[in-house]
């Protein structure tokens, strides 16, 4: 039987590809964009922005938090996929990543056999 958070994390990263986001690899480190990791409560996602980005947010938006309200809609546009695929989904405190929680790829594969 596999590793049920590198299963979850193959999955989530699979599903974050078919509906069209650019998912970074474990050796793209420091390289801003989307990333799935391992930890031990499941599927970690996080979102880095570029520095250039994040500069022509605060540029364009004119105030220091417009980068915060993309990485909302990011935020939003993936745990809203993650929950239609049926997956719990919970948003971390320290840093706001999502972080989809091991105990739902046991459910799906139940309901399979």
């Amino acid at each position: 039987m596999p590793h049920v958070p590198t299963e979850l994390v193959a999955q989530v990263r699979f599903a974050l590809v078919q509906a069209g986001f650019q998912v970074l690899g474990d050796a793209e480190l420091g390289v801003p964009g989307l990333r799935v990791t391992e930890v031990s409560a499941g599927a970690l996602v996080s979102w880095t922005a570029s520095d250039e980005f994040a500069s022509l947010a605060r540029e364009r938006g004119g105030c220091a938090s417009s980068d915060d309200s993309i990485r909302v809609i990011v935020k939003v546009a993936v745990s809203g996929l993650l929950l239609r695929l049926g997956h719990s989904v919970a948003e971390t405190a320290a840093d706001g990543d999502l972080l989809v929680l091991a105990d739902t790829i046991s459910a799906a594969d139940d309901g399979d056999r």
